[in-house]
């Protein structure tokens, strides 16, 4: 990403920037220089009564016990998110093949279903595994790219559903990896609503979701993505999908929304 300036910045956003394989490598550096300063401690010949010595040396436990600690939280980290996006993507590419065979699509082309986040977590990072580096402080936008946005929200707000699907389906064909993709899809998930087209609308929520799951509209994406599955008679998916808005959005708004439709479909 551009727009940094200055080397104190680089620096900083480098230092942000560290994947939890960097962090678990620096607790063991750490670890071993830990070890060797107590050995060094240990083997100077000093008297046990000798205070000072004893002070650090139980200060060098701490923070070997610390460090210790620190290792294996960053170990569990780093499991539960890989865990939670190998999870998501196995869902996700059970929704695209389900959505295939409801629109009548060839299940001969789909392909690898794309990691959640977008990125290897084998692959080198400056993220946190989740896809890439730090949010920046805000969306970064080519030229003309949110005058465009801003049509095509403007042609749905005027009730021009049809107009509003053509421009938005154009500007996710234009900017596949924009910053506003994740509610370009949304947006065009609801054009594709008000036409009643139950099958294409599920796959924009599903698309809008996996495209930037930590969105706005990403809460509402998977509430409407079980909505139409719901539509289209998937009851047995749309209540896994309005579940998972409740484990992954459990204090909004749309998670009421989305336990209640699930009474109302008679989920378990």
């Amino acid at each position: 990403m551009g727009g940094l300036s200055g080397a104190p910045a680089t620096a900083q956003e480098e230092a942000r920037a560290q994947t939890l394989a960097d962090i678990r490598q620096e607790l063991s550096v750490l670890f071993v220089e830990i070890q060797n300063l107590r050995r060094e401690l240990a083997t100077t010949g000093a008297p046990q009564t000798f205070q000072p010595g004893a002070s650090v040396l139980s200060r060098v436990d701490a923070i070997e016990t610390e460090l210790q600690r620190l290792t294996a939280k960053t170990e569990e980290l780093e499991f539960l998110i890989t865990r939670i996006i190998t999870d998501g993507t196995n869902r996700i590419g059970d929704l695209e093949f389900r959505l295939v065979e409801l629109e009548g699509g060839d299940l001969s082309q789909l392909g690898e279903t794309p990691r959640l986040g977008g990125e290897d977590p084998d692959a080198p990072s400056g993220g946190l595994g989740l896809g890439g580096s730090l949010p920046s402080t805000g969306p970064e936008l080519a030229v003309g790219e949110q005058a465009r946005f801003d049509a095509a929200r403007a042609a749905l707000n005027d009730g021009d559903a049809q107009r509003a699907l053509d421009l938005f389906s154009d500007y996710t064909t234009d900017y596949p990896g924009g910053a506003l993709i994740g509610q370009a899809h949304f947006y065009r998930g609801e054009a594709l609503t008000e036409l009643a087209q139950n099958a294409p609308a599920a796959r924009a929520y599903l698309d809008s979701f996996s495209a930037d799951p930590a969105s706005e509209v990403a809460p509402r994406a998977l509430y409407n993505l079980g909505l139409r599955l719901a539509d289209l008679n998937q009851v047995s998916e749309a209540c896994v999908t309005l579940g998972e808005v409740q484990v992954r959005f459990p204090d909004t708004d749309v998670s009421f929304d989305a336990g209640a439709e699930r009474r109302a479909l008679g989920c378990n």
